[in-house]
């Protein structure tokens, strides 16, 4: 398999600067993927889970918000509190959609104003 890493000069416990191997999420995954060992087949499992999940999420995206309630749970969240981020998470993305109706475009002038939305609370 080629090599999908890049290399930085990164500073090793010696305190010199030493090319070393980086990569990305994606490419960390596509090389669990490629290797040939017993003892990543269970995070190649999950992988496949993983991905099937999110397909079926593309054929019903009502399981995206079922997920995410579940993720949050998980973290011990409160059924209040979880109601409330969803609330937030939707008020959000009413506003933001309409300042793109209104020709706000991504950028510099959505910056300014998801920080003054910020600063409003």
């Amino acid at each position: 398999m080629t090599t999908i890493c890049s290399q930085l000069k990164l500073k090793s416990s010696d305190g010199k600067r030493y090319n070393t191997d980086v990569a990305n999420t994606e490419q960390l995954l596509r090389i669990i993927q490629s290797i040939p060992s017993k003892k990543a087949e269970p995070f190649k499992l999950w992988l496949a889970q993983v991905g099937r999940e999110r397909i079926e999420e593309t054929m019903d995206p009502e399981l995206i918000a079922e997920r995410l309630v579940a993720t949050y749970e998980r973290k011990g969240y409160t059924r209040e509190w979880i109601n409330q981020r969803l609330q937030a998470i939707s008020a959000r993305k009413e506003l933001t959609d309409e300042w793109k109706d209104r020709g706000v475009r991504q950028g510099k002038e959505y910056a300014i104003l998801k920080f003054s939305q910020k600063r409003s609370r």
